[in-house]
């Protein structure tokens, strides 16, 4: 019997090879299991347009998609980690960080597309492929640099004077209210001494 092969099978043939197979094959397995047509002229002629409508699909998809890759290469992330004298860092950067990092730049990506082969633990500058299609894979640029410790220690600063500012005027806020207590109390004391003396 002559076929059509729906799909890829493995020592038989691709998906839409014509060819001939024997009865028995064609409608104990290949048939029933939808893995091939009958090659009738009518069958035929609907893979063939099935076909076209599907490469002419993929084609559009592949272009809109390597025009998304060009303009997620042209993104260069600048990711801030804290790193030793060695340029090694305190922790490393995943996947969840660059899929992150492209999202602040508005490119939704899947981390599983992204191609980091395992985690980067230095200082520098990595090139790492997204894999948007099997034919498409954009490259993003990815620098690692070194948290100074200045922007540590002045934000640490600006904290300790935040506080002691917030302390000060906690201060005088309690000065204030002592000194108007005392005014009154005087007040109080020199009313009754008054009264007293009437």
């Amino acid at each position: 019997m002559k076929v059509i092969l729906k799909e890829h099978i493995e020592g038989v043939g691709h998906l839409g090879d014509v060819m001939e197979v024997s009865d028995g094959f064609a409608r104990n397995f290949l048939l029933p299991r939808k893995k091939a047509l009958e090659a009738n002229s009518r069958n035929v002629n609907e893979f063939e347009h099935a076909t076209r409508v599907i490469a002419e699909k993929a084609k559009k998809e592949k272009v809109e998609l390597e025009a998304h890759a060009k303009k997620i290469s042209a993104v260069s992330l600048t990711i801030t980690m804290k790193a030793g004298k060695d340029g090694k860092l305190f922790g490393s950067v995943t996947s969840k960080d660059i899929e992150e990092g492209l999202a602040e730049q508005g490119f939704t990506i899947d981390r599983k597309k992204i191609q980091l082969a395992q985690p980067i633990k230095a200082l520098g500058t990595v090139a790492v492929p997204i894999k948007l299609h099997r034919d498409v894979t954009a490259t993003v640029s990815i620098e690692v640099v070194k948290k100074h410790e200045e922007e540590t220690a002045s934000h640490e600063a600006s904290k300790a004077h935040e506080t002691s500012e917030t302390h000060e005027a906690h201060e005088t806020h309690e000065t204030h209210e002592t000194h108007e207590t005392h005014e009154k109390s005087e007040k109080k004391a020199k009313k009754e001494k008054k009264s007293k003396d009437e």
